[in-house]
């Protein structure tokens, strides 16, 4: 556990392993409930909110120390989660830039002031922190995950107890060092290791906890919010993000955005392209062309600056997604490359005339994989889209913007680009989704917000 300013030593302990090699990264506490109890105790008691400018300076000063060790990070994180090496080095930036923006929106928590009409009394609204914050966070970008909700907990000027995924925990620890390093008094922050189901579900329903913030699976989001039933929570439960293709779209950028969504972090990622819906005849040459895009894709060792996909966190994970595209297959979609699973790793797939029912689709698939759904016309786009129970992202390609529009309005999700992925982000805009795929928004300004409260004050107002 990091507690105190410090790793504690501990009497039995988790193994890391690189998801690649299979060999030990390192080791880390297995933490037990009277652990987490005492530390999260311990943390109430001592913490003190600290001044908005004195916030500032050290996520200000946390984002520099970032970029300064991004090279020893960034292999931390592809060696524990076996993300390519290349994109672990864009993780490290994004990280910073989070940091940099919730340590600017600090200075913007600023409340108001009410005339009371009919009374002569006027209101003051003031932000103040919600409390003990707990941060429960997954496998995939194991980095940003955390910083995502430890940089605007601490904007708001919330302590944070963070209970990492236990198959990417060490880079976790690094960044709960580097806080330190930045000036973060340690009565703000304790990291928790150990078994997701012994932990998480005693940390969330904490009675010292006032909000839990969780990013994960719904089965686990749901168990997390039973748990924590009492408190605010921000669930981010995943998502099965279409990218829906007109008939006259750009199909150089429309195959582009669905290679990179469908492949980055071997499609480990909630707003991942999960399908892609094209619509009328388009589909033909969209499809070659795809099949093209993910023959150029490299599959193997992460550490390599060349692959551009790694493995799955598991070999289990990666049996899980080859099922689904044997099942697809099987239920008469056509494999047009890839696929093959080979230990954890999946080699990039297209599959072309997927049916819509499939569970390819019809879950979030945690995978490599480029499935085409094929549509007579843009209303049966709309419903394939909506016809899951997620409700992440959604990116619309079109030169139409009226027809977008109208798309935009139908869609049940909490965002629609236009020419552009549902992998597109921005620290400064919401994120999060409806139906099962969660509640609340994060997005820094969000996110620091919803670790707020508003305290209201009326006074006299005249003397």
């Amino acid at each position: 556990m990091f507690r105190d300013g410090a790793i504690q030593p501990a009497a039995d302990r988790l193994t890391v392993r690189n998801p690649w090699t299979g060999e030990s990264v390192g080791t880390v506490a297995r933490d037990t409930v009277s652990d987490m109890d005492a530390a999260v105790r311990a943390l109430r008691d001592s913490w003190r909110p600290l001044r908005p400018d004195r916030r500032a300076g050290i996520l200000n000063a946390a984002a520099t120390l970032i970029r300064e060790r991004s090279g020893e990070l960034a292999e931390l994180i592809s060696c524990e989660s076996g993300v390519c090496i290349a994109e672990t080095r864009k993780e490290t930036e994004r990280a910073a830039t989070n940091l940099d923006v919730a340590a600017t929106e600090t200075e913007r928590l600023r409340g108001e002031t009410i005339p009371i009409p009919g009374q002569d009394r006027l209101a003051l609204t003031v932000f103040e922190p919600i409390g003990v914050v707990a941060a429960i966070t997954p496998f995939n970008r194991p980095l940003n995950q955390v910083v995502v909700k430890v940089a605007p907990a601490l904007a708001a000027g919330c302590p944070v107890v963070v209970k990492p995924s236990e198959q990417t925990p060490l880079t976790a620890l690094a960044f709960a060092e580097i806080m330190l390093a930045a000036g973060l008094p340690p009565e703000n922050l304790v990291v928790t290791t150990g078994e997701p189901g012994v932990i998480g579900p005693a940390l969330a329903g904490h009675p010292d906890i006032d909000m839990v913030t969780f990013t994960g699976s719904v089965g686990t989001g749901r168990a997390v919010a039973a748990a924590a039933a009492g408190r605010k929570t921000l669930l981010e439960l995943g998502g099965n993000d279409p990218l829906i293709v007109l008939p006259d779209a750009d199909l150089e950028l429309a195959v582009g955005l669905a290679a990179q969504g469908a492949f980055a972090t071997a499609g480990q990622s909630c707003r991942g392209i999960k399908r892609i819906i094209v619509v009328g005849e388009v589909a033909d040459e969209l499809v070659a062309a795809l099949v093209a895009a993910a023959r150029a894709k490299r599959a193997g060792d992460p550490m390599d600056p060349s692959t551009d996909v790694g493995p799955l966190i598991s070999e289990q994970a990666a049996i899980t997604v080859h099922r689904r595209i044997t099942d697809a297959v099987a239920a008469d979609a056509k494999l047009l490359l890839g696929g093959d699973r080979n230990g954890p790793l999946i080699t990039p797939a297209v599959l072309d005339r997927v049916p819509a029912e499939a569970e390819l689709v019809v879950e979030e698939t945690f995978g490599p994989v480029a499935p085409v759904i094929r549509v007579a016309d843009t209303a049966e786009a709309i419903r394939v889209a909506n016809g899951t129970r997620y409700g992440l992202q959604a990116g619309v390609v079109t030169s139409d913007v009226a027809e977008f529009s109208a798309v935009a309005a139908a869609l049940r999700v909490g965002a629609v680009n236009l020419n552009a992925g549902p992998h597109f982000d921005s620290p400064h805009i919401p994120f999060g989704g409806v139906k099962a795929s969660g509640v609340g928004r994060e997005g820094i300004p969000y996110s620091v917000r919803e670790m707020s409260v508003v305290k209201t004050i009326t006074l006299p107002y005249h003397s």
